[in-house]
């Protein structure tokens, strides 16, 4: 699960005592939507009155119509949770949000420009309009790809985010002008062009956000291209995902296009190395659910690879991870035999759509235990970044091996989760990753040999291996 649906979850837990004092009220989702788009209307008069009764200096309306703002964007939290903690979910419901969120945001957006405008902060006014125009595409750019059935929630800067910062830096600029004065000024030297003013509280984080919610749309924009161009390429490969997925999405074999003939920077396997020293232990590995038609001869768990009759590589002398029902693919390196493993994450029978897959060490080196990630190796090395496409389809990435996906979904054939690689233009099942690192590096810069993918071809049901030198 996300930091940020975590930091929801916490926010829900405060706020749903007020959700059940407003339902036994007999309010209902719309109306408290209707209420959030009231207070923003406030929150443009305060700026109005400020541009029209107020002089230059005098920023107490922007302080008080940023304590608003927060109230306002209150609302925006406690409308879905109305709707889910009553029972009153409804696609009307979802779209009048929307609509109302939008002119709620145009709104404050227009009292904003005005009072800016009026007091001949034009390069400030300018930005205003800028974040407004990111805040409208950071919206569209997601209606419009849910339209083509894609999900697209990414991003830095959605709406809480952007209240947050308008409101607490409007806040923080009323309340900043009281002791320092609202002419204050630092300029450049020589010159009567302002460095800062007081205003700059306000308007300073507000010029940040206008470039970051663009970018959020940008970004939005490309994940979608991405998934559309999957989408291309898996109805053209047939196969037995093309059959589990008639709707065409987010299929494996969109793989085999960026998969089979990617090559992995050595920069982001440096990291993955660099990391794990800095947690002060290596990679390890689960294995791979049962593949397709075609699976590998089981082995006996915690029984070592297979050795050849000369031992080429450390690995092969690594133990093979024990395997459950939920068990997916390992991933191990060199220099010791701690592994990491990946397996279904499920909640009473249902794959968890937040976190469909769960990431975990198997400690080899200690006492063979099941141990969670550190938080740097969640987020910085073995961590996955999950997508979901639909069909129950889910695109995962390594947060530091962006290059080549991997895709999450269910095999006709055996009706189980997998996870699908290309390894030389054909979708295989993932088993194994591994990072041959040897002597002769140094911390930041350790010796990496190649980096390889170990998996079960669909149609063959042959291993297949695909080695990347690095």
């Amino acid at each position: 699960m996300s930091t940020r649906k975590k930091l929801q979850l916490g926010i829900y837990k405060v706020i749903n005592p007020l959700v059940r004092l407003l339902i036994r009220m007999g309010l209902t989702p719309n109306m408290v939507t209707t209420i959030g788009l009231v207070l923003n209307i406030g929150v443009a008069v305060i700026f109005i009155s400020g541009a029209e009764e107020g002089r230059r200096g005098d920023l107490s309306y922007v302080g008080w119509a940023g304590a608003l703002i927060l109230f306002a964007g209150l609302f925006d939290m406690l409308d879905g949770q109305v709707a889910r903690l009553g029972n009153m979910s409804s696609p009307f419901g979802a779209l009048y949000d929307s609509v109302l969120d939008r002119y709620s945001e145009l709104i404050l957006f227009l009292g904003i420009c005005y009072y800016l405008v009026a007091h001949h902060y034009f390069m400030s006014s300018l930005f205003a309009f800028i974040g407004l125009i990111g805040s409208m595409m950071v919206s569209y750019t997601r209606a419009r790809a849910e339209g083509l059935g894609i999900e697209c929630k990414d991003g830095l800067m959605q709406r809480p985010e952007r209240v947050i910062i308008i409101g607490v830096s409007a806040l923080a600029c009323g309340v900043a002008s009281r002791w320092m004065g609202g002419d204050y000024k630092i300029a450049w030297p020589n010159s009567n062009f302002p460095i800062f003013e007081t205003i700059s509280i306000f308007t300073i984080p507000l010029t940040i956000m206008a470039f970051l919610a663009n970018w959020t749309a940008i970004g939005r924009l490309r994940d979608a291209k991405k998934t559309l161009e999957a989408r291309a390429v898996a109805a053209s490969a047939p196969g037995p995902t093309a059959a589990a997925n008639p709707n065409g999405a987010a299929k494996a074999p969109a793989a085999a296009k960026s998969a089979s003939k990617s090559s992995l920077p050595g920069a982001t396997v440096l990291i993955i190395f660099s990391l794990s020293l800095i947690a002060g232990m290596p990679t390890g590995a689960q294995t791979a659910s049962a593949a397709t038609p075609a699976v590998i001869t089981p082995v006996s768990p915690g029984v070592l690879h297979p050795r050849p009759a000369v031992i080429n590589d450390p690995v092969d002398t690594f133990p093979i991870p024990p395997t459950n029902s939920n068990s997916l693919f390992y991933l191990q390196r060199t220099p010791n035999t701690n592994t990491i493993i990946c397996e279904l994450n499920q909640k009473d029978g249902a794959l968890d759509r937040d976190e469909p897959v769960k990431v975990l060490w198997i400690r080899y080196t200690e006492q063979r235990q099941r141990a969670e990630l550190s938080w740097i190796q969640r987020h910085f090395a073995y961590g996955l970044k999950e997508k979901d496409m639909g069909n129950g389809t889910y695109e995962l990435r390594f947060v530091s091996w962006k290059k080549t996906p991997m895709y999450l979904m269910k095999s006709s054939a055996d009706s189980r989760y997998h996870v699908y690689v290309s390894i030389d233009g054909r979708q295989a099942v993932l088993n194994r990753v591994y990072i041959r690192i040897d002597p002769g590096g140094t911390f930041w810069s350790p010796n990496v040999k190649y980096l390889e993918l170990k998996a079960v071809d669909v149609q063959s049901g042959k291993e297949v291996v695909q080695r990347i030198k690095v």
